[in-house]
């Protein structure tokens, strides 16, 4: 096993890896981020990650200067008094800041960043993943969609992970409890994130348009338990049936990514105008399409499909796992004990 991770790691290590600021608004110290945070950095990525000393869900695009810890961080992870911002002694690329999610992102693009990144800003943003769906009109008070758009608004791209499974915990359980279901969610909603980042950044050019973001809702892993049992679905976040989106799947009407993610083992894909955290046209869509196509899957009316065809007429069969998301995982497996 040792030695098929250790394969895989070079696999990962030969992609090219992006300079990644990861942020969230569940606080630095959850579990769902520090794991998205390993795997990202087992892909080879470089990670900074950059989050709310505490818990600030709900908080939308809210923004306050950081402050001094009048209480404790999240989960006793740095005592009251701390400073406004902060990272762990032993690793100085976890920072903390003491206000809303869009701050800590803007500490992450603005100050950590070209401290980490040799001067330069970060290539990519990731948010999440959040404890708990982000749709539909919920994008509008997510602290998750707000960092992610806070991003976008300043010219980096970025993508707002939720996920259905897991709670509120602390990363410690990742490691103290490593088969509970929380933390084994926790991994294969990571391993899907780093397949979806590779995706939509392997391929040289703009990686989004301007004043864009995504925003991706992985189902709960109650019948998903593997990152191999997911597929990926092109959507929106609101219902329009007047609305004329891409071309996708036979039809100019996306499905919500309410309705995606109640299908099965499906996560729903949707892009958004970072300003209005609203739908974007037809083209903007066409943009993100051709950069993803190669992952994204058909919805069928009965929620039953299990394949798509692709532009070269390949059926893709959505239960196999593609060499990154195998490569994740298997390294994550041993990282985990």
């Amino acid at each position: 096993m040792i030695r098929f991770a250790f394969l895989a790691l070079l696999y990962l290590q030969s992609t090219q890896g992006s300079n990644i600021v990861l942020t969230n608004d569940d606080g630095w110290a959850v579990a769902l981020v520090r794991a998205q945070n390993d795997a990202l950095k087992a892909a080879g990525h470089n990670v900074v990650l950059s989050c709310p000393a505490e818990n600030k869900s709900g908080t939308g695009s809210s923004s306050a200067p950081a402050t001094v810890l009048a209480s404790t961080c999240e989960f006793n992870t740095c005592p009251k008094g701390s400073p406004a911002e902060g990272f762990n002694a032993s690793d100085p690329h976890l920072n903390y800041v003491n206000a809303f999610p869009v701050d800590s992102a803007r500490y992450g693009i603005q100050t950590l960043a070209p401290r980490f990144f040799n001067g330069s800003a970060p290539d990519f943003v990731v948010s999440g993943p959040n404890v708990g769906n982000n749709l539909g009109s919920t994008v509008l008070i997510s602290g998750t969609v707000g960092a992610a758009c806070e991003a976008a608004r300043e010219g980096i791209p970025s993508i707002a992970f939720s996920a259905a499974t897991g709670s509120q915990v602390s990363y410690t359980t990742l490691e103290s409890n490593p088969n509970s279901a929380g933390s084994l969610a926790a991994r294969t909603y990571a391993a899907l994130g780093v397949q979806f980042v590779q995706a939509l950044t392997k391929a040289e050019g703009t990686i989004l348009p301007t004043n864009v973001s995504v925003n991706v809702n992985f189902p709960s892993t109650d019948h998903c338990p593997d990152a191999s049992n997911f597929s990926f679905v092109l959507s929106r976040i609101n219902e329009d049936e007047s609305a004329t989106d891409v071309e996708w799947c036979g039809t100019t009407n996306l499905p919500t990514e309410s309705n995606v993610v109640k299908q099965g083992c499906f996560a729903s894909v949707s892009v958004f105008n970072a300003s209005t955290k609203s739908d974007v046209d037809a083209d903007t869509q066409a943009f993100v399409l051709d950069r993803i196509n190669g992952i994204l899957t058909c919805l069928s009316s009965s929620g039953n499909d299990n394949g798509h065809v692709a532009d070269d007429g390949v059926t893709m069969e959505t239960t196999t796992k593609t060499a990154t998301t195998m490569a994740v995982a298997m390294v994550m497996a041993v990282m985990a004990g």
